[in-house]
């Protein structure tokens, strides 16, 4: 008798960033951990968290970070964190979570020939959206 295993889950999409451009803590945990569980239903094989512009960060969502991680390990997943505050990588540094989580920095943007920013004299474009759900 041959036992089969359960197929292993694809992933639907290689790559998801998330930029996280608020304080990371307990009053903001609710709406970032929505977003999170969005993310994680497409299945990605790597999600990417810049906290480049996070400022703070709390226990709790450390804690956030590690399921988060954890549940991407389950299938197959990967989680990143990019560059994150220096406050933020001090606090990853002194638990010892920079061995449990990925941490990267971004090398600097390439330069034109003139010395500006790859995205033009005013660098690149930037954005944010809020997601609700529609009502009819």
């Amino acid at each position: 008798m041959t036992s089969r295993q359960p197929p292993e889950p694809e992933c639907r999409v290689p790559r998801v960033e998330l930029d996280i451009v608020d304080e990371l803590d307990l009053p903001h945990l609710a709406e970032v951990g929505a977003a999170l569980d969005r993310v994680l239903s497409l299945q990605p094989a790597e999600v990417v968290i810049d906290l480049s512009e996070c400022r703070q960060i709390d226990a709790a969502a450390i804690g956030l970070l590690l399921d988060v991680q954890r549940r991407l390990a389950r299938s197959g997943g990967a989680l990143t964190l990019r560059d994150p505050h220096p406050r933020i990588r001090r606090i990853l540094d002194t638990a010892h979570l920079d061995q449990v989580l990925r941490v990267v920095a971004s090398p600097p943007p390439p330069r034109s020939p003139r010395g500006e920013a790859a995205g033009g004299p005013i660098g690149p474009v930037r954005g944010r959206a809020r997601v609700s759900p529609v009502t009819p």
